[in-house]
């Protein structure tokens, strides 16, 4: 059959016609030829099918007859279907035995809840009668099963492991456990109090066998100790015993300047030992000192082994647990008064301090072996980790010292100069003084007054940085702190002593300021003078150039303040002078030249107490400034003035010229100075260079009595330009002195058309 089912090609049907071009249309001959061959292939196809059918007619019969009868079943399996879909719809089983399942469930759940409920409760009620059967044992004297019962209920309540959501009882139960718990720490709390007592008069020390508290008579200190450590609680029990032992035995055990005598006793009763005492004695060697420490130690091993044997039956744990409670103080006892007062005052005895580090490993490894120490834990071997750290302990207490005595020589002092030093040059031209208060200044060839607390530090400090160059290197390494840490102790102590001095004019600031320009020098050549020498580890970490610059700022600061502080009071005392104004007046004369002579007093102190202290160079450059700043302000109020009488003119020129005469012992002072230690202009500059405004202020004196034209010359000359007078300032004076005319209105023309420039 597959042939007949193939493609027809209409090719071949007109297999005669040309056909290769598909526009080409087909003519109606074409078309007919084609509708008949067609029609005849049909007729063979039908002719194929039919005879194809008939010779399989018997298949095709059982085929119709099977899917006959699987549609009949078919029907039949529907109608079933349909009944019991009827059946379901009518009678919702599934919903019935859904219902019943659920019932099943929560039935069972109601029942496993309710034994659980019922377990709980059977739990809950076995503690409570095991917290009151713990509790009647202990009031009945049975504290050995209380402890073990306190102990085991705490993990039955679950201390230390509460959940959030967890039934309410469970707070109650661990409540009513801590009761218990507090009762019995309570209890053998008591029990020690009892059985370990000390005797004030008679310095005895207590340890009875036999107990009594509460009514409980008869109780064995052994059972305490032992129930004690069942419940867990021995630390806590043992503390109080322990801190008695510790401060009334082991603290005078350990004294070697006042050592003591330990006597021990045991009373025997009819069933053995009732009683142990440890007697305290006044030792008959009180005047040996026990310098090695093997007097010491003994003692403390006398107290331990009475308190291991009687105390602690030699329990191993026992004695442990005693020594956790006590062993770090009694360490800390025996370094403070023993080993700390023993280290060597010189590095050249610290060969003789190996015999105390002996005795000291010694005395260790028999607490060792009596377990009152660990044997693994490095923690409880600190006397002999101190004793092997003595150089460092030595270095570290020469420190202290060293930073002592700095501190105290920087309290100490009062910052005064002796009167007798105060007159000019005494202080810098006597090469004799004892006081060693005159220093040279490094780098430079001036000389400068320094307090004794500077000088002494600086002292201090070569004297430990010379310890450096001898010393190993961790001693070294401390010597080389200590130094730096005493000269920054003078920054950090002085200005605070001082700070109230500093507001005022006195001797102690310019002290001050020289103490800071010394040790600046001074710190700058330290690593010069001593590093060469050093040990070749400090090489690498002295530093001290970085602390120069702080106080070389310190010192400028403390300068500038006291030349701020000086051209304040010399303001405030030209403030006086009302600005010079009506100077011909008697009244304002006199207080105009009140204020000169404050001026010229003011003056005459600062160089009093600048002059001797200060270095040359620095004198007369804060002199100079102090100067400009006075000269200045009376130029600028007197040029400022306007309208003046003749007679007033002669009146301020008087005061110009007295002032100047007051301060001319001043001026040539400061002329006979010359700055040797550096080479600068103004060594050699004239004074009235240094100081403009004392030229300016000269001319002025000379120009209020001056005729116009001298003055109109004297500025087209140049003259008045170089002394630092301006046009508008000339123009003023001028018009204040000389009266509106021809003269002056050209004078003022030719002064404001000259050109000096």
């Amino acid at each position: 059959m597959d042939p007949l089912f193939d493609q027809i090609n209409v090719r071949d049907l007109l297999s005669g016609h040309d056909l290769s071009d598909p526009s080409t249309p087909l003519s109606a001959p074409d078309l007919r030829l084609l509708i008949s061959r067609l029609e005849s292939h049909s007729l063979h196809i039908k002719s194929k099918v039919r005879s194809y059918l008939l010779s399989h007619r018997d298949d095709f019969a059982s085929l119709f007859s099977q899917c006959n009868d699987a549609v009949s079943k078919t029907n039949e399996i529907s109608d079933n279907l349909s009944d019991i879909l009827s059946s379901i719809s009518d009678r919702p089983i599934d919903v019935e035995i859904r219902k019943l399942v659920c019932e099943i469930g929560n039935t069972t759940k109601e029942a496993r809840e309710k034994r659980e409920m019922l377990g709980l409760l059977r739990i809950i009620v076995a503690i409570c009668e095991r917290l009151e059967g713990a509790r009647s044992a202990l009031r009945n004297g049975r504290l050995r099963f209380a402890a073990e019962e306190v102990k085991e209920l705490k993990k039955a309540v679950r201390i230390g492991d509460e959940e959030e959501g967890e039934p309410i009882v469970y707070g109650l139960l661990r409540k009513q456990w801590a009761d218990l718990f507090d009762e019995v720490q309570d209890l053998f709390s008591k029990f020690m109090e009892h059985a370990v007592r000390f005797e004030q008069d008679s310095r005895t020390i207590r340890v009875k066998y036999i107990l009594s508290v509460d009514e409980m008579d008869g109780i064995e200190l052994h059972t305490v100790m032992e129930a004690m450590g069942a419940a867990g609680i021995l630390d806590y029990s043992l503390a109080k015993a322990a801190d008695l032992i510790i401060k009334h035995v082991i603290t005078p055990a350990v004294n070697y300047e006042s050592p003591v005598a330990l006597v021990e006793d045991v009373s025997q009763g009819s069933e053995g030992i009732s009683e142990a005492v440890l007697k305290l004695l006044p030792s008959e060697d009180h005047n040996v000192v026990d310098v090695d420490g093997d007097a010491i130690y003994a003692r403390v091993i006398q107290v331990i082994k009475f308190i291991f044997k009687h105390l602690c039956f030699e329990n191993g744990s026992w004695i442990r647990s005693f020594g956790r409670l006590t062993w770090p103080r009694i360490s800390d006892l025996i370094i403070s008064k023993f080993l700390s007062k023993v280290v060597p005052e010189d590095a050249s005895k610290l060969p003789d301090f190996q015999k105390i580090i002996k005795c000291t490993s010694e005395f260790e490894i028999s607490l060792r072996e009596m377990m009152f120490i660990s044997a693994s834990d490095d923690k409880d071997y600190r006397l002999s980790n101190y004793a092997e750290n003595v150089e460092v302990h030595f270095a570290f207490r020469k420190k202290t010292e060293i930073l002592g005595r700095a501190r105290n020589l920087l309290l100490q002092c009062d910052f005064s100069v002796p009167q007798n030093y105060t007159s000019k040059g005494t202080l810098l031209k006597n090469d004799g003084m004892a006081s060693g208060q005159v220093v040279d200044l490094i780098f430079s060839s001036e000389r400068c007054v320094v307090s004794k607390a500077s000088s002494q530090l600086m002292e201090l400090v070569h004297r430990t940085l010379q310890d450096v160059c001898l010393s190993s290197t961790r001693v070294a390494l401390e010597f080389y702190h200590a130094a730096r840490d005493s000269i920054l102790l003078y920054e950090a102590v002085i200005p605070v002593k001082l700070e109230r001095q500093l507001d005022g004019i006195n001797q102690v600031a310019i002290l001050m300021h020289n103490d800071c320009l010394y040790l600046s020098r001074e710190i700058l050549g330290l690593a010069f003078e001593y590093r060469t020498d050093f040990p070749d580890s400090i090489k690498e970490h002295a530093v001290f150039a970085d602390m120069a610059p702080s106080f070389h700022l310190m010192a400028e600061e403390i300068l500038q303040r006291q030349i701020q502080i000086v051209i304040f009071n010399l303001r405030e005392a030209i403030d006086g002078a009302d600005g010079f104004q009506n100077t011909h007046q008697m009244q304002q004369f006199e207080s105009a030249n009140f204020s000169i002579e404050q001026v010229v007093f003011i003056l005459e102190k600062v160089r009093i107490i600048w002059e001797p202290l200060l270095r040359p160079s620095t004198y007369k450059r804060s002199m100079c400034m102090v100067l400009e700043s006075v000269f200045s302000r009376i130029t600028k109020d007197m040029l400022l003035l306007d309208d003046l009488a003749a007679e007033e003119t002669l009146q301020l020129q008087r005061l110009i010229h007295l002032m100047l005469d007051n301060l001319s012992s001043l001026l040539k002072s400061l002329v006979s100075v010359t700055d040797s230690s550096v080479k600068s202009e103004d060594s050699i500059r004239p004074i009235d260079d240094i100081i403009p405004s004392l030229r300016k202020i000269r001319k002025l004196a000379e120009l209020l009595d001056m005729p116009l034209k001298s003055i109109t010359s004297a500025w087209e000359s140049g003259e008045l330009f170089s002394c630092g007078f301006t046009i508008p300032e000339l123009k003023d004076f001028i018009r204040a002195i000389f009266a509106d005319s021809t003269l002056r209105k050209e004078c003022i023309w030719r002064i404001e058309n000259v050109s000096l420039y």
